[in-house]
């Protein structure tokens, strides 16, 4: 009996703070979307390069990217997809020039051959947003035998942004975005472990990889002597298909989508630290919401950050000074 009493005291605990959330959505959707960039600016003869553009933020960033008069190539690895988000952009923005070319960041090999293809065909490139990653997915390793979280989220964009940076130098003004995300505060560098071979755990992992990207933007931006600027970005919690492998934060995204950004309010601060001229001469800053964001202690850790880039090269077989 006390047990039928205390499940439905539950029940109904649960039953009312659904309600209440209810009565509240829109006000909850409404601070949930965050800032939205409001810059007016052109892009007309810009160069952008979005990897992992065929869907969520990627896609709608590129969106509104093409909408300002750029040129946007998405690098994506299934190029089918990719080819159909083409097709949608240019039918949501007309004359938008937009195409799609092969990258999979999980595989040195086809980054280099796309680098190289690159190189050849596109005599510029103004803005690169390093934009596609994977999240707590299960222990599984890329080509090259890296963890697949760090070796896509970070180390695949490094050695991307190593083989186009000779290109973005020539291009200056130009600027690298980094996505990267709040998951950062609880990430550390396991230099010990950095393929989480002793023990993994995908939520570590993931974080690891995300605070990676705020070292990698803090030291490139520190090395880069040229008029070449790089910030990285917390997107919000966005609702997309990145959470598919972990069945509790499905449940919670399924549960409670008024606390969700749409891709498109997602990819407003990614906009920003692309386009909006006040940003021109900015650089190693981390951005939320299209405004200066707190970076952990450890993302501040130049001594890490130098580290982390040094063992990046090893492990990638480049030398970046």
């Amino acid at each position: 009996m006390v047990v039928v009493m205390m499940l439905a005291y539950i029940a109904a605990g649960l039953g009312l703070s659904v309600l209440i959330l209810r009565l509240l959505s829109a006000r909850i959707r409404k601070y949930a979307a965050g800032a939205v960039c409001r810059s007016t600016v052109r892009l007309d003869g810009k160069v952008v390069l979005i990897t992992g553009a065929n869907t969520g933020i990627g896609k709608e960033t590129a969106v509104d990217l093409a909408s300002r008069g750029a040129r946007v190539i998405l690098a994506c690895r299934d190029v089918e997809k990719g080819e159909e988000a083409a097709i949608e952009i240019r039918t949501r923005v007309g004359g938008a020039q937009v195409e799609v070319r092969e990258l999979d960041l999980a595989d040195t090999c086809s980054i280099r051959a796309f680098a190289q293809r690159f190189l050849r065909d596109v005599d510029h490139l103004h803005i690169l947003i390093n934009n596609a990653g994977v999240m707590m997915c299960p222990y599984m390793k890329t080509v090259d035998g890296f963890e697949m979280q760090i070796g896509v989220n970070h180390l695949g964009h490094f050695l991307l942004t190593n083989l186009l940076i000779g290109l973005i130098k020539r291009s200056a003004p130009a600027r690298i975005v980094v996505v990267s995300s709040l998951a950062h505060n609880f990430g550390w560098i396991r230099f010990h472990d950095l393929h989480s071979q002793g023990s993994y755990n995908s939520g570590l992992a993931y974080c690891q990889s995300k605070l990676a990207n705020v070292l990698f933007t803090r030291e490139l931006a520190r090395r880069l002597r040229s008029n070449v600027t790089v910030n990285s970005v917390h997107p919000g919690t966005v609702q997309s298909k990145l959470v598919r492998h972990s069945t509790f934060m499905s449940l919670l995204f399924a549960l409670f989508p008024m606390f969700l950004k749409t891709p498109k309010e997602g990819a407003q601060t990614s906009i920003y630290c692309a386009a909006v001229e006040e940003l021109q001469s900015i650089s190693g800053q981390h951005f939320s919401d299209c405004a200066p964001a707190f970076v952990a202690p450890q993302g501040r850790s130049e001594e890490t950050a130098r580290k982390l880039w040094d063992v990046s090269c090893e492990l990638l077989g480049i030398e970046w000074d």
